[in-house]
């Protein structure tokens, strides 16, 4: 076996789920993670169809992230007088199985933190490759040499920028922003008593504010043309906030007035990673750092897919990495077609009172429930190989 010290940049989702398969492989693993410590809690994310649980159930997860995933959460939308418009179904919101990210993410790192070392709060700073490997320069530990780096570390991906070039050049903005603050509503819910919920969200032309949901306790989301803050200063990012929804009737003030007591505060762009390459050299991305596309329902899933299939294409070309990469990109291109959508800023909050009835009356209709029944029919199915059995047999 050939380029066996990697380093895994990111350890929420794909970072952890790709170092349990090359430890598994016989590749020596760092992990390098900006956060002091696993982010506990946030917001849901979920997986769909039969690949997705395929890989999971090879990964020896599924039935953990089944005795922990949440129920189903109905979206009931109802104007500034609380008059309730439409229902969303949590069948349409939530995949095959919905588990918060926090859960998801100690579920994996619980599986390789006893054989892949990992360093917390710290972040690359410099990466230099050679014909032997790249030189990796950490903000606080000593620089190291690394046969591959993989970027698993989300849609402003680190590793991306040092290695593909600047954020804009890859990351569009779709025309909207999403926040979110404080627990889910599943959070302080028993395992065994997460069955079903309705949450409440309100909404008026380019904005919905919702509270109760599984995103968050409050969840928000506005149309608007990029802007300009630090990514730093939540204070800012809360102003920005306060000012979208001021004068906004229903339940806003109140969520206004909560919104700086709240943990867990987080603003982002509605935004989707756009690459030719997920591969350079000796990099590679994984997950939203290669192709995110911001609330789009796929990404988690997409990222447990392409550990797998990176790992597996690793070992099954013995550490050649110009030969497993090329496999990687071919197949993660097939699987991506499938799961690419149009931006959800725009389905839920409408820019014209037209659009919200629109909206409003398309939810309510017999095609809106059709497409319900025809997306648990058409899930992002791709075959894959069965690596583990594969790899075995060598």
């Amino acid at each position: 076996m050939r380029n066996t010290t990697v380093l895994i940049s990111g350890a929420s989702v794909a970072g952890p789920a790709l170092a349990y398969w090359l430890h598994r492989y016989g590749f020596r693993v760092t992990v390098v993670e900006k956060a002091t410590s696993l982010r506990s809690g946030g917001q849901a994310v979920d997986f769909t169809g039969e690949t997705h649980m395929t890989v999971l159930e090879r990964m020896g997860v599924l039935d953990d992230i089944k005795r922990r995933q949440t129920g189903k959460t109905d979206w009931v939308l109802v104007d500034e007088s609380d008059t309730e418009q439409a229902v969303m179904a949590g069948e349409f919101l939530g995949g095959d199985i919905e588990i918060l990210r926090g859960d998801l993410a100690e579920v994996l790192y619980n599986r390789t933190a006893g054989e892949c070392e990992y360093l917390f709060g710290d972040t690359v700073t410099a990466l230099q490759e050679s014909a032997d490997g790249v030189y990796v320069e950490f903000q606080n530990a000593p620089a190291r040499v690394f046969d591959l780096v993989f970027g698993c570390d989300g849609i402003h991906s680190r590793v991306r920028k040092l290695a593909f070039g600047p954020e804009a050049d890859y990351v569009h903005h779709d025309g909207y922003y999403y926040a979110i603050a404080g627990e889910s509503i599943w959070a302080d819910m028993p395992e065994g008593d997460r069955q079903r919920a309705r949450s409440l969200g309100c909404n008026i032309p380019g904005r919905f504010a919702m509270t109760g949901g599984n995103k968050a306790a409050q969840f928000y989301l506005f149309a608007s043309p990029q802007l300009d803050y630090s990514r730093d200063d939540l204070d800012q990012q809360r102003a920005i906030v306060a000012g979208q929804f001021a004068g906004m009737a229903w339940e806003a003030p109140r969520m206004l007035a909560e919104l700086p007591h709240l943990e867990g505060f987080y603003l982002d762009a509605i935004a989707k990673v756009k690459m030719k390459n997920l591969t350079k050299g000796r990099v590679a991305l994984v997950g939203d750092a290669g192709h995110g596309h911001t609330l789009n329902g796929f990404g988690t899933g997409s990222a447990i897919v392409g550990a797998y299939v990176l790992a597996g294409e690793l070992a099954l070309a013995e550490g050649d990495y110009t030969v497993a990469f090329a496999r990687y990109e071919e197949i993660m291109k097939r699987l991506l077609r499938k799961a690419d959508g149009a931006s959800p800023g725009r389905f839920i909050a409408p820019r014209t009172a037209r659009g919200l009835r629109l909206r409003n009356w398309f939810v309510r209709s017999r095609g809106f429930k059709m497409m319900v029944k025809f997306g648990e029919s058409a899930k992002n199915d791709i075959d894959l190989k069965n690596y583990p059995e594969m790899v075995g047999s060598n």
